[in-house]
């Protein structure tokens, strides 16, 4: 794993961040016609049937996929069945900038994550690249006005991100653990198809629950359709994929603080929608968040 950041892995890593940017916005928008599990579940079994006629190799017998079945399980349930499915309940009580905003923790909980679990020293850039980025997240908020930070207000969405932000950094990590020369490791599609086959299996679990515990109901029709085509493809496979070589060649914790784009990327995507034009405490944002990316990214000097 080296933690050089080249052009190429820069692209990887910033995809993810426009499409999961996308994600929270299209997710909000469709809360009338969809309960937020079965759209979870809907998303990644649309995902499955894309990636079968690239990956199915990856399904026959002997594969990875079933004698390691414990370890593809549960980054099926972190990365698909939790994650997302945390992630669009959260959108029913709170909105796609304040769900970016907590995503945009997901930095802190790399480092906290692999100093506790995997052992992994942080390193003094890596703290005060996290606190540029989070400023950067904070000036995207209070529109240049610090003070109107004091301001806002967090709903329980917002501690449902939390708790799914922390999940993301322990999948993050456990895609490490996956050995580069795995033969599943082979074919990208067949790796996250392998993901996405247990992650399928428990959004299905966790929607079932979803339709036995509550009225919700599901209105059909092309709006709900192109939804669900949009996060299955986009936010989904294409995301998922850049993420997951991003990972692989950097390491989770430099790969986490281009998350902290997405909030920056939500609150463009809602000015565009209102038509309105990017203002100049946009700028100083992206300039804070790249620069605590770049301080991060930074070896310890010998």
């Amino acid at each position: 794993m080296n933690e050089r950041l080249t052009p190429g892995t820069v692209a990887l890593l910033l995809i993810p961040p426009v499409l999961w940017a996308s994600n929270a916005v299209v997710g909000r928008a469709v809360v009338h016609l969809v309960p937020p599990l079965t759209l979870n579940f809907l998303r990644w079994a649309v995902a499955l049937l894309l990636l079968l006629p690239l990956g199915y190799r990856v399904l026959r017998p002997g594969s990875d996929i079933w004698r390691q079945w414990p370890r593809y399980a549960l980054l099926g349930l972190l990365g698909v069945g939790l994650y997302n499915s945390l992630q669009y309940l959260a959108l029913h009580t709170s909105s796609p900038i304040n769900v970016t905003l907590v995503m945009a923790s997901i930095p802190v909980w790399m480092l906290i994550v692999g100093r506790v679990f995997h052992g992994v020293a942080i390193r003094p850039g890596q703290v005060v690249g996290s606190v540029l980025s989070l400023a950067g997240v904070a000036t995207v908020l209070s529109h240049g006005e610090w003070t109107q930070l004091w301001s806002l207000h967090f709903v329980p969405g917002d501690l449902l991100m939390v708790l799914a932000t922390f999940i993301w950094a322990v999948y993050s990590w456990q895609l490490t653990r996956v050995p580069a020369d795995a033969p599943v490791r082979a074919h990208w599609a067949g790796f996250l198809l392998g993901q996405i086959l247990y992650g399928a299996a428990w959004s299905g679990l966790f929607a079932a629950l979803e339709w036995g515990l509550t009225d919700w109901h599901v209105v059909w029709g092309w709006q709900l359709a192109l939804t669900v085509a949009f996060v299955a493809i986009g936010p989904a496979v294409i995301a998922f994929r850049c993420w997951g070589a991003g990972v692989q060649r950097v390491g989770p914790t430099l790969a986490g603080f281009f998350n902290n784009l997405t909030p920056l990327i939500a609150a463009l995507l809602s000015l565009a929608l209102l038509g309105e034009r990017p203002h100049p405490h946009h700028a100083v944002a992206f300039l804070l968040i790249i620069g605590g990316i770049v301080l991060s990214s930074r070896r310890k000097a010998a």
